[in-house]
Order: structure tokens, then sequence, then C-alpha cells
């Protein structure tokens, strides 16, 4: 997995050969919490459009809807120390598989 692009203390996009990835942070209040979602086909179109402006939109819906249909594909139990693997090594200017 790898990072492929990120807003910061808002999103990371990170890709694998499984898929294309939306690390998303979210704060409510003094919680703050992460929400990991593999895009799906229309999503990818849209990626696609509509670029850094459509994530940010997507960032900010999951991000600040609570009652949101994204919490239930979270992913970020399942893959989430990959995408803090990623991560780390995008920041230490390595690459991580």
């Amino acid at each position: 997995m790898q990072v492929v692009d990120h807003e910061p203390h808002a999103w990371f996009l990170l890709r694998d050969d499984a898929g294309t990835y939306l690390d998303v942070n979210c704060s409510h209040g003094p919680v703050g919490y992460s929400v990991l979602l593999e895009l799906d086909d229309d999503e990818r179109r849209a990626l696609d459009g509509g670029g850094r402006g459509y994530l940010d939109d997507l960032a900010a819906t999951v991000a600040y809807r609570v009652r949101s249909p994204f919490r239930d594909r979270d992913l970020t139990r399942a893959r989430g120390h990959e995408v803090t693997a990623a991560v780390a090594a995008w920041r230490s200017g390595g690459a991580t598989g």
C-alpha cells in the first residue's frame, strides 16, 4: 500500500494492487479517529473527474456526518496497520508495498 496524495489533517489517498483507499481523519470535539474506505467504482470515476476537490468533498461528508453510511464500510480494523506503515514510509521518503 502506498500514499498517492494527502490533505494535511484531513485525508490520505492510498493505493495497492487491490484498490484505491481514502483514509479520513474524523474529529468530533475531543474525540478523533480515522475511517478507511475502499473507493467503489463510482467513487473512482468521480475521483478521476474531480480530483482533489472530489476527495475534499467526500472526506468532509465522511468526517462530519455522525451517522454516515460510510461508517459501515470502514476498513480501519482490518487494514489500518497497512495505512499506518504506508504513511510512515511516505513521511520518511520511502515506499511500502
